[in-house]
């Protein structure tokens, strides 16, 4: 069945699935999913969302535009099947150190500000995620001030 939707959501974007697999216990999937689960939170993935998405994931992990698509799809399917967040921080809480996990919650509030602003929801999720990557709420504020700004700045020079 998830095959069925990943090859459906490769048929929507127009992305022919990559032959390169993520496994489940790869961080980068358990990152990518949670980046996925920010920008789908309120019900849709806009076009800006998704390239931000992309761009972070390519970015962050040194991947060519195929491998980062293929993550993204990986990520889309682990997120439908995932009845909470605990997979994907136990893994990432395995695999990084603080620093590391630090970044995740960059990543999260970088995609959250892609269309713009931060909503409540994504705002709380990040919040949850936080907790259970062991990231201080004081950290997290600090971290969600630094984007804003870095979102804001780059709004203005668009303008």
């Amino acid at each position: 069945m998830f095959r069925t939707l990943t090859s459906f959501i490769s048929d929507i974007t127009g992305e022919k699935r990559d032959a390169q697999a993520f496994s489940s216990s790869d961080y980068r999937l358990a990152a990518a999913a949670l980046l996925i689960h920010v920008v789908s939170i309120d019900g849709e993935m806009s076009p800006l969302e998704r390239d931000k998405v992309k761009s972070i994931l390519a970015t962050r992990f040194d991947l060519d535009a195929d491998a980062s698509r293929a993550l993204m799809q990986e990520a889309i399917v682990k997120d439908a099947e995932a009845v909470d967040l605990y997979a994907f921080t136990s893994t990432l809480n395995r695999a990084l150190d603080e620093e590391g996990r630090r970044r995740i919650v960059e990543m999260m509030f970088e995609v959250a500000f892609a269309d713009g602003g931060l909503t409540e929801f994504e705002d709380n999720l990040v919040a949850r995620v936080s907790e259970l990557l062991n990231i201080s709420d004081r950290d997290r504020v600090e971290i969600r001030r630094e984007i804003r700004e870095e979102a804001e700045a780059g709004g203005e020079q668009e303008s």
